[in-house]
């Protein structure tokens, strides 16, 4: 089935065009939503995903606890719901909206905003999607930032999220 995204300006406004996902992952110029969820657990650590090798961008690469696109017609807040429950299995819950940024790589162009969420599991992974997920210690990913093991979008991210994960309620 066809994915159609909502075309969108610099501030994250529908400019009233939509475009395949074919043709936003191919051209840059193609602006169009995200939505990623750090789920961090009581400890304070991070869950990430490890992308699945069957992946068109970043295949085998750990990322954001969750992330994906807004479809044509969808609000970013319910396209978070439903990308945990289709990517972690997680039922229902309430994401704090933190920020919004533009993500431009040579493959694609998002404006993506980004939520926490309080969630120790458990989980289930959607195969087609995720090889792989587990909690990091903050530590941990640190110590792995620049090894080429997480996506070039993640380790973008990582100063901008980091402190609101340092401060994360318990």
């Amino acid at each position: 089935m066809a994915e159609w995204f909502d075309l969108v300006d610099a501030e994250g406004n529908p400019t009233g065009e939509s475009a395949l996902r074919s043709e936003c992952h191919g051209n840059p110029d193609l602006l169009h939503q995200a939505v990623h969820v750090f789920v961090v657990n009581r400890a304070g650590d991070l869950f990430l995903q490890k992308r699945s090798m069957q992946k068109d961008i970043q295949p085998g690469k750990w990322d954001t606890s969750v992330g994906g696109h807004v479809d044509a017609g969808e609000k970013p807040a319910d396209a978070v719901c439903r990308e945990l429950r289709e990517e972690l299995g997680v039922p229902k819950g309430n994401p704090e909206f933190l920020y919004q940024y533009l993500w431009r790589s040579p493959v694609e162009s998002e404006v993506i905003r980004s939520f926490r969420f309080r969630y120790d599991g458990p989980f289930e992974l959607q195969a087609s999607e995720l090889d792989d997920g587990k909690f990091w210690s903050l530590t941990e990913i640190e110590a792995h930032i620049g090894k080429d093991i997480f996506t070039p979008n993640f380790e973008f991210e990582w100063p901008k999220i980091r402190p609101y994960l340092e401060s994360a309620p318990s």
